[in-house]
């Protein structure tokens, strides 16, 4: 009987890595596990240490080794840096999408294969098909889980020797999975913010970092409302902390971000979830980054597909054209909320993730046909 070889899982103190390592372990891998640190704050929001005294437990009950790590700086240079100076150009970024490209799937990974096994496993929700010679990254089953979202833009070669033990799992037995061995984490809590913000206030954290810059809140006819602490600490569609309730003949329905205007330092709110200002059918994206190029170009140049714009949204059926070497015009076939620059259009052919691209800007253009949403 051939044996199977080694495997580095990336154990994060989490239940979804512990069940990957024993998976793996259980169907005859050489399993060693390695747990990396990527944020040092003594502020105790973060839970990193929490998090490895997990990662260690884990791997006494499963009889592994576990590998301890710290790409602190890494993080900070490749994607905290970034992250500051989207906020600060007005922009809304996703730094785990950027986790995911240069740090788990760069740093983690390259460390991994200096300790000599040829495959790197995640806990992440997503499956991998090699059988057409090249990785192609494919949805997860678990529609609700699926993370190809934060996925798309790890470099297509950096999939050729990773293992996602999940893929074809739901959580419900994952949990069911690490309860039946026992496993300590079995019932912790899902991660669900990004590691070096933890549970602590968004906008009190980003305020460590960026100066405050008032600026008025005023209504799309110009109407003061108030005063906003900075453009950078507000995202398209926010609701909360606008503290604008109980205004004089605006009734009581809450407020919404609709847009932020760095020429005057405004930020323009409106009334209702729905509103118009808040709906867009078109968007460009830039640094596009296919993982699979594909095939159906139409003889025009455009590539019918279904994309979303942000995590846990539905796919909607898109009309794409490229607009240079990189960049990407996306038109929806029904208008989508809040499209926010700085986070990313995902491209999907079925189950099959394409790629995605940064988004630029977007608008609401009255040339898209209206068309039946396709949800994926």
């Amino acid at each position: 009987m051939p044996t199977l070889p080694s495997v580095i899982v990336a154990l994060s103190g989490g239940v979804d890595s512990a069940v990957s390592a024993l998976l793996l372990r259980d169907a005859g891998y050489g399993v060693q596990c390695l747990h990396m640190s990527n944020w040092e704050d003594d502020d105790g929001y973060c839970e990193a240490a929490r998090d490895y005294q997990d990662a260690y437990t884990v791997c006494r009950q499963l009889g592994l080794p576990l590998h301890r790590v710290n790409f602190a700086r890494e993080y900070r240079d490749r994607v905290f840096a970034r992250f500051l100076d989207e906020h600060r150009a007005g922009r809304t970024p996703n730094p785990d999408v950027l986790c995911n490209r240069e740090i788990k799937f760069g740093t983690l990974h390259a460390y991994a294969r200096r300790l000599g096994a040829p495959l790197l496993a995640t806990g992440h929700y997503g499956r991998l098909d090699s059988t057409s010679g090249r990785p192609r990254l494919l949805k997860a089953r678990d529609r609700s889980k699926d993370q190809s979202y934060f996925l798309h833009a790890v470099r297509g070669e950096d999939f050729a020797d990773v293992v996602f033990p999940l893929g074809d799992l739901l959580k419900t037995e994952v949990r069911a999975l690490a309860r039946a061995a026992g496993i300590a984490v079995s019932g912790k809590k899902d991660s669900t913010g990004i590691c070096f913000i933890g549970e602590r206030p968004f906008a009190d954290f980003l305020s460590r970092y960026l100066p405050p810059a008032p600026g008025p809140i005023r209504t799309p006819d110009g109407e003061l409302l108030g005063t906003h602490r900075g453009l950078a600490f507000y995202t398209l569609g926010q609701r909360h902390g606008l503290h604008l309730g109980g205004r004089k003949n605006f009734g009581d329905a809450p407020w919404y971000v609709a847009a932020k205007r760095a020429d005057d330092n405004t930020l323009v709110v409106v009334q209702r979830c729905d509103h118009p200002l808040l709906m867009q059918n078109w968007l460009h994206a830039t640094a596009m980054h296919w993982i699979e190029t594909p095939s159906q170009w139409h003889a025009r140049g455009t590539l019918s597909c279904t994309a979303k714009t942000r995590y846990r949204q539905p796919d909607v059926a898109c009309t794409v054209r490229r607009t240079g070497s990189t960049g990407i015009e996306v038109e929806f076939a029904v208008p989508q909320r809040a499209i926010t620059p700085g986070q990313y259009v995902v491209l999907y052919d079925g189950d099959h993730c394409l790629g995605g691209a940064t988004i630029a800007h977007a608008a609401l253009r009255e040339t898209v046909p209206a068309r039946a949403v396709q949800t994926g």
